[in-house]
């Protein structure tokens, strides 16, 4: 393998199993000569030598660029060169928030930041240990790792989980919108089926014996010219109903619409030119049905122009029904803006053929076809008692889409049953649809830079706090502790040697504290079998130094008391 395979090698492992890019890269590099400089700052305070700088800097650089690849090790290795490198004590925030968000399993991460515990607090006590009081050095290392590393920590795997729960969240939107869509399709195409089934089985059944009955009555010689005439047009009505009725049910089942090439073909016949051929077909069957234009003929959208025909088509049929033998007038006139489609008829020329079949919903789908395509339609009494249907279409506005026409959804068009006094309502209209949009807005903010710059920044106010007041209450602490281990000058000559303890110890704090453990042992010797009692003066003024008064006890008397300066 040459050098720049294994360079390459090399770069492979550092990334780990995150994208590094380069804007990431120059990212981590910034970040790691900050750390340094302000490391370097640190050390000279502490007036380190020239090589712990430069050890500290690059052990700064190197454990930020680690820290993606290998954040348990760094973790620890940071935390440990910490007691021994000031200046790489700033890298353990870093190193804690890194770790806190990439350690996979709540144990391992619990396992990781404890030996990362062990190891700084352990490896500052072997440094300091020749100084002395340890407990102290274990609190204020203690409060030190919570507040710059644990702190830190917890804000990263907070903030990560509560990201990662977010996508997820969002993954789950998207996957639970596909599945609805899927099955409102299925829905829908299982409708479409069973409307077509039942309109091939009712309505071909009832046209086709149409068909055949007046195919048969055609030829019957008893007839006359002007019968034959009229039976013929009812069987071409029929069959022309059964070849409509075959197209719309192969559309239902199939769940597609026509095929462009069979909507060109057809698009005559169903359009504004076809309106002629309907008002020919109600002249031959009897009807006194005239037909007017006005203006200049324009071309309309396909929407537009079939919903011109069905106006027409809807209005002779009113007119059939509910007024034979009345003359009927067909009007269209080109507009600037719009095509106007008028049918008006007189009143009916004498009864009624009988009961009248009507579903009372065809003026009804002309208006709501009208008003998809951007136009309106008008039906009333007409002057002289009349009838008179008026329809306005516009010449290029294209329907509708899907779910503007019939949104299965029932989010735009919805129909609301009438719902009877005290009863509760049921179906759609009984509770709103739910708003994915405001869901994905909050998922969007919930996971963007400025959402995850507000959480990590209420998380760090939340630990300022919070060490703010471990830090006051370790203070408050200290404060109480420290009037039970100084005495004055005057309360160390007044004990004497061969004193007894009891009498001597009543003058006295009755036990060491945390501020002197340890001091026994920076003065003199102690006498062999004694028992030593150390505290502070209260007339220390320095604060390199701290006078030491120590008392040392055997066989129930005091054999040695000495007074001594300690350097802190």
């Amino acid at each position: 393998m040459d050098v720049r395979s294994r360079v390459r090698a090399g770069w492979d492992w550092l990334k780990g199993p995150e994208p590094w890019t380069r804007r990431m890269l120059a990212g981590d590099l910034a970040l790691a000569g900050v750390l340094a400089v302000l490391g370097l700052g640190v050390e000279e305070l502490d007036k380190g030598s020239g090589g712990r700088m430069l050890a500290g800097a690059v052990a700064v650089v190197a454990l930020t660029l680690l820290r993606r690849r290998l954040p348990v090790a760094t973790l620890v290795v940071g935390s440990g060169l910490a007691a021994f490198l000031p200046g790489a004590f700033l890298v353990t925030a870093l190193l804690g928030w890194s770790a806190g968000r990439r350690i996979v399993g709540l144990g391992r991460a619990l396992g990781a930041f404890t030996v990362a515990f062990v190891a700084e607090v352990g490896l500052s006590l072997v440094k300091d240990w020749s100084q002395g009081r340890p407990v102290l050095l274990i609190l204020f290392g203690t409060l030190m790792f919570l507040a710059t590393t644990v702190m830190p920590g917890l804000a990263s795997r907070y903030w990560s989980q509560r990201r990662t729960l977010l996508r997820a969240l969002q993954e789950r939107n998207r996957q639970l919108l596909r599945e609805r869509a899927m099955v409102a399709g299925q829905a829908r195409l299982r409708e479409r089926q069973r409307i077509a089934q039942d309109m091939h089985d009712s309505l071909g059944h009832q046209l086709a014996l149409i068909s055949v009955h007046t195919g048969a009555l055609e030829v019957d010689p008893q007839l006359t010219d002007r019968q034959r005439e009229a039976v013929g047009v009812l069987r071409q009505a029929s069959v022309a109903a059964m070849h409509e009725l075959r197209e719309v049910v192969g559309i239902l089942q199939d769940g597609v619409e026509a095929p462009a090439s069979v909507e060109e073909a057809q698009s005559a016949a169903r359009g504004v030119a076809g309106i002629a051929g309907i008002v020919e077909a109600a002249r031959r069957a009897g009807t006194d049905v005239r037909l007017t234009r006005s203006g200049q003929p324009r071309s309309l959208v396909t929407a537009c122009d079939h919903a011109a025909y069905r106006i027409v088509q809807e209005a002779l049929t009113n007119a059939y029904k509910h007024a034979p033998g009345a003359p009927i007038t067909v009007e269209l006139r080109y507009e600037d803006d719009s095509l106007v489609v008028e049918i008006a008829n007189g009143p009916a020329a004498g009864p009624g053929a009988g009961e009248v079949v009507s579903g009372g919903q065809g003026l009804t789908g002309l208006r709501e076809r009208a008003r998809l395509v951007g136009g309106m339609v008008h039906a009333g009494a007409a002057e002289g008692g009349g009838f008179r249907v008026a329809g306005v279409l516009p010449y290029g506005t294209e329907p509708a889409g899907v779910e503007n026409v019939a949104d299965d959804f029932g989010q735009r068009l919805r129909v609301q049953e009438p719902v009877e006094e005290g009863l509760p309502a049921q179906g759609p209209a009984a509770a709103p649809p739910m708003d994915w949009e405001a869901v994905d807005r909050e998922l969007v903010l919930g996971r963007s830079r400025a959402g995850g710059a507000a959480l990590g920044c209420g998380i760090a106010v939340a630990a300022v706090v919070l060490l703010v007041i471990v830090i006051g209450a370790g203070v408050a602490f200290l404060m109480g502790t420290m009037n039970d281990e100084v005495i004055s000058r005057a309360d160390y000559d007044a004990a004497r040697i061969g004193e007894s303890e009891q009498a001597v110890r009543g003058r006295l704090p009755d036990r060491d504290g945390i501020l002197t453990e340890g001091l026994d042992r920076k003065g003199p010797a102690v006498p062999a079998g004694s028992k030593c009692l150390t505290l502070l003066s209260k007339e220390s003024t320095e604060l390199s130094t701290e006078q030491v008064f120590r008392f040392c006890f055997k066989d129930g008397k005091l054999v040695d008391k000495q007074a001594y300066e300690v350097k802190q």
